[in-house]
């Protein structure tokens, strides 16, 4: 009886484990933070994105006599997908405008991190919009390879 609810448990959380989602993705960079930084900024802008705002987590740590590795935050968007995206679900605007995190681990490599779009469906119940979904997803994909690769 033991070894069948040992089995059930194990077999329950095999199974809750293979469906998670992970709610960011995230991509290894070739360039410094800095450099992986301008350039995803560069890029976005290419595109006719709309820069809101850059954070330099570092900078301002240090601001304050705290030490921080690289850490920056760029906040961008575009009114014709987030306003499809608002108009499938209207709480999904707490999630945008989206946000990439550029970031250096304790191993100097350096990471671009967004939140996964498909998370942000689950996370807001969001049905019948897979179109405006896939097409953020390709695009934040097609951005963050563009930033990190040689």
């Amino acid at each position: 009886m033991i070894r069948n609810i040992c089995l059930a448990v194990a077999v329950l959380f095999a199974s809750t484990h293979a469906y998670a989602l992970e709610s960011l993705i995230t991509v290894e960079s070739h360039y410094s933070a800095k450099e992986t930084a301008d350039r995803f900024e560069t890029i976005i802008k290419d595109k006719g994105f709309t820069v809101f705002s850059r954070i330099d987590h570092q900078k301002n740590a240090a601001a304050v006599n705290l030490a921080l590795r690289p850490t920056e935050v760029i906040i961008f968007g575009n009114p014709n997908i987030g306003t499809q995206l608002m108009q499938c679900n209207q709480l999904v605007a707490i999630d945008l405008p989206q946000k990439v995190l550029i970031s250096e681990d304790v191993d100097n490599k350096v990471w671009l991190s967004y939140n996964n779009p498909k998370y942000i469906k689950l996370r807001h119940n969001i049905a019948g919009c897979d179109k405006v979904i896939n097409k953020i997803s390709a695009a934040l994909n097609t951005l963050s390879i563009a930033a990190t690769s040689k």
